[in-house]
């Protein structure tokens, strides 16, 4: 029907016209809320998109959601200040060269399956390493606690026959006094 209406007898009348529309869409931005998103950036063209968010609910009763407003501030071409993140290096990682230096050390589960025989006790592994040497301390304790922890690193400074300067743990129980 719509092109029956169009059709004046040529050619040119049946060509396709332009689809944007001729008004606007009725929840689309008033052009007040435009100029009060386009003050807030000029006056201050460093401002983040949630602080110009809040400013426009605050201050001029803006009621839309705060993605409506990303959205018209991409489609008006502005720049929204966000943090620069440099981009991840992977870095060496510092292997101690003199023995000593630093230790690592680690506490698991003993599994059942690896028992000899039957033991109703459960088992924890404590385990130390020497990161320059990468020689070894393994020895059994029947309960994970402070006190053991205390008592394998005083074994393994008399199987290695020196201190370290740093012992590296994860943030496990049985290394923190809680």
């Amino acid at each position: 029907m719509r092109w029956n209406k169009k059709f004046n007898g040529t050619k040119e009348s049946l060509t396709d016209k332009s689809h944007k529309p001729l008004s606007p869409h009725p929840k689309a931005h008033t052009k007040q809320e435009l100029y009060w998103i386009k003050n807030y950036i000029r006056r201050n063209p460093t401002i983040s998109l949630c602080e110009l968010y809040g400013k426009l609910r605050t201050e001029k009763g803006y009621s839309r959601h705060a993605c409506s407003l990303f959205r018209i501030v991409r489609k008006l071409k502005y720049k929204v200040n966000t943090e620069h993140h440099s981009k991840y290096i992977p870095r060496k990682y510092d292997t101690p060269t003199n023995i000593g230096m630093k230790w690592q050390m680690d506490v698991k589960v003993i599994p059942k399956e690896c028992y000899a025989g039957q033991i109703p006790d459960k088992f924890y592994q404590y385990t130390i390493i020497d990161e320059a040497s990468r020689e070894r301390f393994i020895y059994p304790y029947k309960e994970q606690s402070s006190y053991s922890t205390i008592d394998f690193v005083k074994r393994a400074i008399v199987y290695f026959g020196y201190k370290p300067k740093i012992i590296q743990t994860d943030n496990g129980q049985e290394f923190t006094y809680t």
